[in-house]
Parts: C-alpha cells; structure tokens; sequence
C-alpha cells in the first residue's frame, strides 16, 4: 500500500534555485527507480520559501530501498548541498486550521 510523504525544504542562502531544480527532478529519479507511484505530486511554496512537496511512495519497501540506492542517494546529496530539511511544524503556516501555500508549477 503507498505511503504519502509531505517534505519540507528549507533553501540555504542563495540556493533558491538551485532547490527548485533538486525537487523538479525529484519525482523522476524515484519514479525512474519504481519508487512512488503512478499519482502526480504536487509542490508549494511557503512564505518564507520553504518549499513543501508531497508524493507517494510506492510501499514502505520502497521508502526503505531508496536509502540504499544509487540513483537516488545522489539526487539527495544534491539536495543536502541546497537545502537543510525542515519539520513541517516550523512553518508559520502550519500553525494555521487550514495552511495555504503558493502554488510552484512542475
């Protein structure tokens, strides 16, 4: 059964973009590896840039093969390299009944 994931990164200084291109390509490696299922996600953006991405993972078997694969352990030095991981706690919209988020196209 899939398992959804809600991801928040927090770009270090500068490294907008840099973030940006990490999570466009994100979906695709794991995907490529038959990680997430077949349902699109979805990104936004917090007011103070954090981006949040949620997703599916295909299993939790998957969640426990992607830390020993290849593909997608570089993908995430690339983002260790742009970003710091954040609780989705820590975002001023979290505190909020209903959390509103820009939207941040694919």
């Amino acid at each position: 059964m899939g398992r959804f994931a809600i991801v928040a990164y927090k770009p270090k200084p500068g490294m907008d973009r840099e973030l940006e291109a990490c999570v466009a390509k994100h979906l695709r490696v794991l995907a490529d590896e038959g990680l997430v299922s077949d349902r699109p996600g979805c990104t936004m953006r917090g007011v103070d840039g954090t981006l949040v991405e949620v997703f599916e993972w295909r299993s939790a078997e998957a969640i426990e093969a992607a830390h020993g694969n290849v593909a997608v352990g570089a993908l995430w030095s690339e983002f260790g390299a742009v970003c710091d991981y954040v609780p989705l706690s820590s975002l001023p919209e979290a505190g909020r009944m209903f959390a509103e988020f820009d939207a941040v196209d694919p």
